[in-house]
């Protein structure tokens, strides 16, 4: 079994994340309780009250991982309401610190992914799903990579896209170029700023550039171990 691991540029995936969830901030919307519903809940994981959703009815049980400040329903929006929902059980959460999983306020210290991965695997497990498949993208790509390399038992397929699996020093150049939000459309800062509001966002995103250029002073720039045993999901 094998992994394809796509890598896009950092300010394209960046900028990518914003767009998209400019267009779906807008349809959060109260929970239903029927089949076809979305339920929002929160979960106690690892001590910190993680918020998702969760889709569906079955037997594949499906974990979707945001981008950088993102959160389920705004990166995940068109997943949460098309996927095959007889196929599927389909779960979309909100890392500690992002969306509705707020406290604790989001800090980057140098294993946030391990720590993002570990939280995303125990709350899985949490919701008793024993094994299941994984879809990332920018920094929830990075979570599910290692989540499939530390937990190769529990994960079943991985998907994964816009994500890297180093950082270099050109790298670097971009993030900082983006560092602050002020300089940003208002297109795609509003958004944020919305979900956030305007000084945790902007506090969160240049903390969020600084936890990622870290990496690049490991000697390999790596943000992630290999990954073996993976599968498409279909």
């Amino acid at each position: 079994m094998a992994l394809r691991l796509c890598r896009t540029t950092p300010l394209c995936a960046a900028f990518t994340s914003a767009c998209t969830r400019g267009t779906l901030l807008s349809s959060l919307k109260p929970v239903l309780f029927y089949s076809t519903s979305v339920i929002s809940a929160k979960k106690e994981v690892n001590g910190v009250s993680l918020h998702y959703q969760q889709t569906g009815r079955g037997n594949h049980g499906v974990l979707l991982l945001p981008g950088a400040l993102g959160s389920g329903q705004t990166d995940f929006g068109p997943q949460l309401k098309s996927l095959n929902k007889d196929h599927f059980t389909i779960v979309a959460w909100d890392p500690r610190g992002y969306g509705r999983s707020i406290p604790p306020n989001r800090n980057f210290p140098l294993e946030f992914f391990h720590r993002d991965a570990k939280d995303a695997v125990d709350l899985m497990q949490a919701l008793n799903f024993s094994r299941f498949s994984m879809l990332g993208w920018s920094d929830g790509g990075i979570t599910a990579l290692i989540a499939a390399a530390q937990y190769t038992f529990l994960i079943n397929k991985l998907v994964v896209w816009g994500s890297n699996a180093y950082v270099t020093e050109d790298d670097i150049k971009l993030y900082n170029a983006v560092r602050d939000v002020s300089k940003w459309s208002e297109r795609m800062r509003k958004p944020m700023e919305e979900m956030y509001g305007s000084e945790y966002f902007a506090k969160t995103w240049a903390a969020w550039v600084d936890g990622i250029c870290q990496f690049a002073k490991r000697p390999d720039g790596k943000t992630e171990k290999p990954v073996n045993q993976c599968r498409w999901l279909h």
